[in-house]
Protein backbone atom coordinates (compact mmCIF):
# COMPACT_ATOMS: atom_id res chain seq x y z
CA UNK A 1 0.00 0.00 0.00
CA UNK A 2 1.34 3.95 -0.60
CA UNK A 3 3.42 3.97 2.10
CA UNK A 4 1.85 7.78 3.11
CA UNK A 5 -1.62 6.48 3.31
CA UNK A 6 -0.66 3.50 5.30
CA UNK A 7 1.52 5.60 7.71
CA UNK A 8 -1.48 8.19 7.94
CA UNK A 9 -4.43 5.43 8.61
CA UNK A 10 -2.92 3.20 10.86
CA UNK A 11 -1.14 5.63 12.97
CA UNK A 12 -4.12 6.73 14.49
CA UNK A 13 -6.01 3.64 14.87
CA UNK A 14 -5.89 1.91 17.99
CA UNK A 15 -4.33 -1.25 18.32
CA UNK A 16 -7.61 -3.15 18.65
CA UNK A 17 -8.27 -1.57 15.14
CA UNK A 18 -4.71 -2.03 13.73
CA UNK A 19 -5.32 -6.03 13.75
CA UNK A 20 -8.88 -5.99 13.06
CA UNK A 21 -9.13 -7.63 9.60
CA UNK A 22 -12.46 -6.52 8.49
CA UNK A 23 -10.46 -3.26 7.71
CA UNK A 24 -8.35 -4.42 5.60
CA UNK A 25 -10.84 -4.15 2.49
CA UNK A 26 -11.35 -0.50 3.60
CA UNK A 27 -7.39 -0.06 3.24
CA UNK A 28 -7.13 -1.82 0.21
CA UNK A 29 -9.89 0.17 -1.42
CA UNK A 30 -8.38 3.50 -0.63
CA UNK A 31 -4.90 2.03 -1.91
CA UNK A 32 -6.32 1.19 -5.05
CA UNK A 33 -8.26 4.15 -5.32
CA UNK A 34 -5.41 6.29 -4.42
CA UNK A 35 -3.28 4.64 -7.08
CA UNK A 36 -5.55 4.79 -9.65
CA UNK A 37 -5.96 8.58 -9.47
CA UNK A 38 -2.18 9.37 -8.92
CA UNK A 39 -1.52 7.83 -12.42
CA UNK A 40 -4.21 8.99 -14.59
CA UNK A 41 -3.40 12.39 -12.97
CA UNK A 42 0.66 12.00 -13.97
CA UNK A 43 -0.94 10.69 -17.23
CA UNK A 44 -3.34 13.68 -17.88
CA UNK A 45 -0.60 16.25 -16.70
CA UNK A 46 1.53 14.70 -19.82
CA UNK A 47 -1.31 14.64 -22.09
CA UNK A 48 -1.75 18.21 -21.65
CA UNK A 49 1.74 18.90 -21.77
CA UNK A 50 2.42 17.30 -25.03
CA UNK A 51 -0.73 18.66 -26.63
CA UNK A 52 0.11 22.47 -26.01
CA UNK A 53 3.67 22.08 -27.41
CA UNK A 54 2.12 20.80 -30.70
CA UNK A 55 -0.21 23.63 -30.29
CA UNK A 56 2.19 25.78 -29.94
CA UNK A 57 4.32 24.60 -32.55
CA UNK A 58 1.16 24.61 -35.27
CA UNK A 59 0.06 28.02 -34.29
CA UNK A 60 3.67 29.33 -34.79
CA UNK A 61 3.85 27.45 -38.15
CA UNK A 62 0.43 29.17 -38.94
CA UNK A 63 2.08 32.63 -38.06
CA UNK A 64 5.20 31.88 -40.32
CA UNK A 65 3.22 31.15 -43.07
CA UNK A 66 0.56 34.05 -42.58
CA UNK A 67 3.47 36.68 -42.69
CA UNK A 68 5.13 35.13 -45.90
CA UNK A 69 1.53 35.09 -47.82
CA UNK A 70 1.44 38.79 -46.59
CA UNK A 71 5.12 39.57 -48.47
CA UNK A 72 3.89 37.65 -51.47
CA UNK A 73 0.52 39.98 -51.16
CA UNK A 74 2.48 43.23 -50.65
CA UNK A 75 4.92 42.19 -53.49
CA UNK A 76 1.60 41.96 -55.90
CA UNK A 77 0.81 45.17 -55.00
CA UNK A 78 3.54 47.09 -55.98
CA UNK A 79 4.06 45.14 -58.95
CA UNK A 80 0.08 46.36 -59.51
CA UNK A 81 1.48 49.96 -58.92
CA UNK A 82 4.21 50.28 -61.04
CA UNK A 83 2.19 48.53 -63.67
CA UNK A 84 -0.33 51.26 -63.09
CA UNK A 85 2.26 54.04 -63.30
CA UNK A 86 3.83 52.98 -66.24
CA UNK A 87 1.17 51.59 -67.98
CA UNK A 88 3.22 49.07 -69.63
CA UNK A 89 2.50 46.67 -72.50
CA UNK A 90 3.78 43.55 -74.03
CA UNK A 91 7.43 44.19 -75.93
CA UNK A 92 7.51 47.92 -74.43
CA UNK A 93 10.12 48.46 -71.67
CA UNK A 94 10.48 51.57 -70.81
CA UNK A 95 13.58 53.85 -69.95
CA UNK A 96 13.56 52.98 -65.87
CA UNK A 97 12.20 49.55 -65.70
CA UNK A 98 14.24 46.30 -67.14
CA UNK A 99 10.52 44.50 -67.30
CA UNK A 100 8.31 44.28 -69.98
CA UNK A 101 4.80 43.07 -69.32
CA UNK A 102 5.27 39.77 -70.25
CA UNK A 103 7.68 39.21 -67.98
CA UNK A 104 5.58 41.19 -65.07
CA UNK A 105 2.56 38.56 -66.37
CA UNK A 106 4.69 35.58 -65.83
CA UNK A 107 5.84 37.05 -62.12
CA UNK A 108 2.50 37.24 -60.77
CA UNK A 109 1.57 34.38 -62.22
CA UNK A 110 4.14 32.50 -60.68
CA UNK A 111 3.24 34.36 -57.16
CA UNK A 112 -0.46 33.49 -57.79
CA UNK A 113 0.97 29.73 -57.44
CA UNK A 114 3.01 30.36 -54.77
CA UNK A 115 -0.22 31.87 -52.68
CA UNK A 116 -2.07 29.40 -53.66
CA UNK A 117 -0.10 26.58 -51.94
CA UNK A 118 0.92 28.33 -49.24
CA UNK A 119 -2.80 28.65 -48.43
CA UNK A 120 -3.43 24.63 -49.19
CA UNK A 121 -0.36 24.53 -46.30
CA UNK A 122 -2.41 26.67 -43.99
CA UNK A 123 -5.49 24.47 -44.81
CA UNK A 124 -3.74 21.39 -43.65
CA UNK A 125 -2.07 23.00 -40.62
CA UNK A 126 -5.31 24.69 -39.58
CA UNK A 127 -7.42 21.58 -40.10
CA UNK A 128 -4.95 19.31 -37.77
CA UNK A 129 -4.81 22.49 -35.64
CA UNK A 130 -8.72 21.67 -35.33
CA UNK A 131 -8.51 17.93 -34.94
CA UNK A 132 -5.57 18.57 -32.19
CA UNK A 133 -7.80 20.61 -29.87
CA UNK A 134 -10.60 17.85 -30.84
CA UNK A 135 -8.52 15.32 -29.39
CA UNK A 136 -7.02 17.50 -26.60
CA UNK A 137 -10.60 18.14 -25.41
CA UNK A 138 -12.19 14.28 -25.91
CA UNK A 139 -9.31 13.13 -24.04
CA UNK A 140 -9.79 15.95 -21.03
CA UNK A 141 -13.33 14.68 -20.48
CA UNK A 142 -12.34 10.91 -20.78
CA UNK A 143 -9.78 11.50 -18.22
CA UNK A 144 -11.08 13.65 -15.70
CA UNK A 145 -14.11 11.49 -15.25
CA UNK A 146 -12.08 8.49 -14.66
CA UNK A 147 -10.67 10.67 -12.58
CA UNK A 148 -13.52 11.46 -10.49
CA UNK A 149 -14.46 8.40 -9.56
CA UNK A 150 -11.23 7.23 -7.22
CA UNK A 151 -12.10 10.58 -5.98
CA UNK A 152 -15.70 9.78 -5.13
CA UNK A 153 -14.42 6.69 -3.37
CA UNK A 154 -11.63 8.36 -1.03
CA UNK A 155 -14.69 10.65 0.01
CA UNK A 156 -16.96 8.34 0.91
CA UNK A 157 -14.11 5.70 2.63
CA UNK A 158 -13.19 8.56 4.53
CA UNK A 159 -16.82 9.64 5.75
CA UNK A 160 -17.38 5.94 6.72
CA UNK A 161 -13.90 5.86 8.60
CA UNK A 162 -14.96 9.34 10.18
CA UNK A 163 -18.44 7.73 11.02
CA UNK A 164 -18.03 4.53 11.94
CA UNK A 165 -14.78 4.88 13.68
CA UNK A 166 -15.02 8.38 15.40
CA UNK A 167 -14.55 7.41 19.21
CA UNK A 168 -11.13 5.42 17.98
CA UNK A 169 -9.41 8.90 17.09
CA UNK A 170 -7.85 11.84 19.07
CA UNK A 171 -7.38 15.65 17.99
CA UNK A 172 -4.79 14.58 15.14
CA UNK A 173 -6.63 11.47 13.93
CA UNK A 174 -9.52 13.71 13.09
CA UNK A 175 -7.39 16.32 11.70
CA UNK A 176 -5.83 13.76 9.31
CA UNK A 177 -9.51 12.62 8.00
CA UNK A 178 -10.20 16.50 7.33
CA UNK A 179 -6.99 17.06 5.66
CA UNK A 180 -7.54 13.73 3.21
CA UNK A 181 -10.95 15.52 2.84
CA UNK A 182 -9.33 18.77 1.64
CA UNK A 183 -7.17 17.23 -0.63
CA UNK A 184 -9.97 15.51 -2.51
CA UNK A 185 -12.32 18.30 -2.55
CA UNK A 186 -8.83 19.97 -4.56
CA UNK A 187 -8.04 17.76 -6.86
CA UNK A 188 -12.05 17.72 -7.87
CA UNK A 189 -11.54 21.98 -8.39
CA UNK A 190 -8.01 20.88 -10.54
CA UNK A 191 -9.97 18.20 -12.52
CA UNK A 192 -13.22 20.85 -13.05
CA UNK A 193 -10.17 23.41 -14.04
CA UNK A 194 -8.46 21.15 -16.58
CA UNK A 195 -11.98 20.83 -18.12
CA UNK A 196 -13.03 24.18 -18.32
CA UNK A 197 -9.23 25.25 -19.54
CA UNK A 198 -9.75 22.56 -22.43
CA UNK A 199 -13.29 24.31 -23.57
CA UNK A 200 -12.40 28.05 -23.89
CA UNK A 201 -12.56 29.01 -27.04
CA UNK A 202 -13.79 25.31 -28.37
CA UNK A 203 -17.42 26.39 -28.74
CA UNK A 204 -18.63 30.00 -29.92
CA UNK A 205 -19.82 32.31 -27.21
CA UNK A 206 -22.03 34.81 -26.64
CA UNK A 207 -20.86 38.72 -26.88
CA UNK A 208 -23.40 41.41 -24.87
CA UNK A 209 -22.62 44.06 -22.31
CA UNK A 210 -21.56 43.49 -19.37
CA UNK A 211 -21.16 45.82 -16.06
CA UNK A 212 -17.82 44.95 -14.09
CA UNK A 213 -19.35 46.37 -11.08
CA UNK A 214 -22.14 43.95 -10.53
CA UNK A 215 -20.09 40.79 -11.74
CA UNK A 216 -17.45 41.94 -8.90
CA UNK A 217 -19.87 42.13 -6.40
CA UNK A 218 -21.37 38.81 -7.57
CA UNK A 219 -17.63 37.44 -7.45
CA UNK A 220 -17.55 38.79 -3.53
CA UNK A 221 -20.41 37.14 -2.46
CA UNK A 222 -19.32 33.57 -3.35
CA UNK A 223 -16.02 33.27 -2.39
CA UNK A 224 -14.32 33.72 0.89
CA UNK A 225 -12.73 36.61 1.64
CA UNK A 226 -10.48 36.39 5.34
CA UNK A 227 -11.25 39.30 7.47
CA UNK A 228 -8.11 40.46 7.28
CA UNK A 229 -7.78 41.53 3.66
CA UNK A 230 -9.64 44.65 2.42
CA UNK A 231 -10.83 44.30 -1.50
CA UNK A 232 -11.40 48.04 -3.09
CA UNK A 233 -12.14 48.63 -6.51
CA UNK A 234 -12.46 52.07 -8.89
CA UNK A 235 -15.38 52.10 -10.94
CA UNK A 236 -15.16 49.91 -13.72
CA UNK A 237 -16.64 50.18 -17.40
CA UNK A 238 -19.01 48.18 -19.15
CA UNK A 239 -17.70 45.92 -21.48
CA UNK A 240 -18.52 43.13 -24.38
CA UNK A 241 -18.15 39.72 -23.41
CA UNK A 242 -19.56 36.94 -21.71
CA UNK A 243 -20.66 36.97 -18.04
CA UNK A 244 -19.26 33.50 -17.66
CA UNK A 245 -16.02 33.76 -19.02
CA UNK A 246 -15.13 37.37 -17.60
CA UNK A 247 -16.32 35.86 -14.18
CA UNK A 248 -14.03 33.17 -14.43
CA UNK A 249 -11.10 35.61 -15.18
CA UNK A 250 -11.87 38.22 -12.47
CA UNK A 251 -12.35 35.34 -10.11
CA UNK A 252 -9.12 33.59 -10.66
CA UNK A 253 -6.77 36.52 -10.30
CA UNK A 254 -9.22 37.66 -7.17
CA UNK A 255 -8.54 34.32 -5.78
CA UNK A 256 -5.11 34.03 -6.59
CA UNK A 257 -4.34 37.48 -4.93
CA UNK A 258 -6.25 36.49 -1.25
CA UNK A 259 -4.44 32.92 -1.60
CA UNK A 260 -0.71 34.12 -1.78
CA UNK A 261 -1.38 37.40 0.81
CA UNK A 262 0.64 36.66 3.95
CA UNK A 263 0.57 40.11 5.07
CA UNK A 264 -1.59 40.79 8.29
CA UNK A 265 -3.65 44.07 6.64
CA UNK A 266 -4.09 42.41 3.00
CA UNK A 267 -5.26 44.83 0.61
CA UNK A 268 -6.08 44.36 -2.80
CA UNK A 269 -7.28 46.84 -5.49
CA UNK A 270 -9.29 46.36 -8.68
CA UNK A 271 -9.18 48.76 -11.40
CA UNK A 272 -9.73 50.17 -15.23
CA UNK A 273 -7.65 52.91 -17.52
CA UNK A 274 -9.12 54.03 -20.80
CA UNK A 275 -6.42 53.17 -23.37
CA UNK A 276 -8.16 54.21 -26.49
CA UNK A 277 -9.30 51.33 -28.46
CA UNK A 278 -9.03 49.26 -25.47
CA UNK A 279 -9.75 48.82 -21.99
CA UNK A 280 -6.33 47.87 -19.13
CA UNK A 281 -7.16 46.19 -16.23
CA UNK A 282 -5.29 45.45 -13.04
CA UNK A 283 -5.63 43.45 -10.12
CA UNK A 284 -3.14 44.58 -7.30
CA UNK A 285 -2.34 42.97 -3.72
CA UNK A 286 0.20 43.52 -1.22
CA UNK A 287 1.19 40.00 -1.04
CA UNK A 288 3.97 37.65 -0.97
CA UNK A 289 5.37 38.81 -4.82
CA UNK A 290 6.50 36.07 -7.54
CA UNK A 291 10.09 36.36 -8.59
CA UNK A 292 11.21 37.16 -11.93
CA UNK A 293 11.62 34.22 -13.16
CA UNK A 294 8.10 32.86 -12.41
CA UNK A 295 6.67 35.67 -14.78
CA UNK A 296 6.01 33.25 -17.74
CA UNK A 297 6.01 30.18 -15.88
CA UNK A 298 3.03 31.48 -13.77
CA UNK A 299 0.48 30.85 -17.15
CA UNK A 300 1.42 27.71 -17.73
CA UNK A 301 -0.71 24.53 -16.63
CA UNK A 302 0.67 22.76 -13.70
CA UNK A 303 2.97 25.35 -12.99
CA UNK A 304 3.20 26.51 -9.35
CA UNK A 305 5.01 28.61 -7.08
CA UNK A 306 4.64 26.56 -4.43
CA UNK A 307 2.82 23.12 -3.35
CA UNK A 308 0.31 24.46 -1.07
CA UNK A 309 -3.04 23.42 -0.54
CA UNK A 310 -4.76 26.49 -2.38
CA UNK A 311 -2.37 25.96 -5.51
CA UNK A 312 -3.64 23.79 -8.62
CA UNK A 313 -1.17 24.92 -11.28
CA UNK A 314 -4.80 25.75 -14.09
CA UNK A 315 -5.76 28.88 -12.55
CA UNK A 316 -3.57 31.83 -14.44
CA UNK A 317 -3.73 29.20 -17.41
CA UNK A 318 -7.75 29.96 -17.50
CA UNK A 319 -7.00 33.81 -17.31
CA UNK A 320 -4.49 34.10 -19.88
CA UNK A 321 -6.53 31.73 -22.30
CA UNK A 322 -9.60 33.74 -21.71
CA UNK A 323 -7.82 37.02 -22.39
CA UNK A 324 -6.30 35.96 -25.59
CA UNK A 325 -9.88 34.20 -26.50
CA UNK A 326 -11.18 37.78 -26.28
CA UNK A 327 -7.99 38.98 -28.46
CA UNK A 328 -6.22 41.12 -25.02
CA UNK A 329 -3.15 40.95 -23.45
CA UNK A 330 -1.56 39.63 -19.87
CA UNK A 331 1.23 40.82 -17.79
CA UNK A 332 2.55 41.38 -14.46
CA UNK A 333 5.06 43.23 -12.56
CA UNK A 334 5.98 42.58 -8.82
CA UNK A 335 8.46 43.09 -6.32
CA UNK A 336 8.90 40.14 -3.80
CA UNK A 337 7.81 40.55 -0.29
CA UNK A 338 6.14 43.32 -1.67
CA UNK A 339 3.14 42.72 -3.53
CA UNK A 340 2.40 41.96 -7.72
CA UNK A 341 0.23 43.63 -10.17
CA UNK A 342 -1.71 41.79 -13.10
CA UNK A 343 -2.24 43.71 -16.04
CA UNK A 344 -4.21 42.48 -18.67
CA UNK A 345 -6.73 44.30 -21.76
CA UNK A 346 -9.76 43.82 -23.21
CA UNK A 347 -10.86 45.31 -26.23
CA UNK A 348 -13.89 47.45 -26.44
Amino acid sequence: MNSLLKRQIRKYLSEELKHDTSLEEFINAVDRSYNNFDEQSAMIQRAMSISSDELYKANRQLQKEANEQKELIDKLKNVIDTLKFYNLEDNKPTEHLDLNGSKLVDFIDNQTKEIIEINKQKESLLNELAHQNQELSDYAHMVSHDLKSPLRSIDALTAWLKEDYSDAFDENGQKTIRLIRNNVEKMDTLINGILEYSTIGKNQIEVYDVNLNTLIDDILKIIQVPEHIQISRSKLPVVKGDKYRLQQLFQNLIGNAINYNDKDKGRIEIGAEDKGSLWQFYVKDNGKGIPDAYFEKIFKTFETLDSGNQSTGIGLSIVRKIVELYGGEIWLTSKVNEGTIFYFTLKK
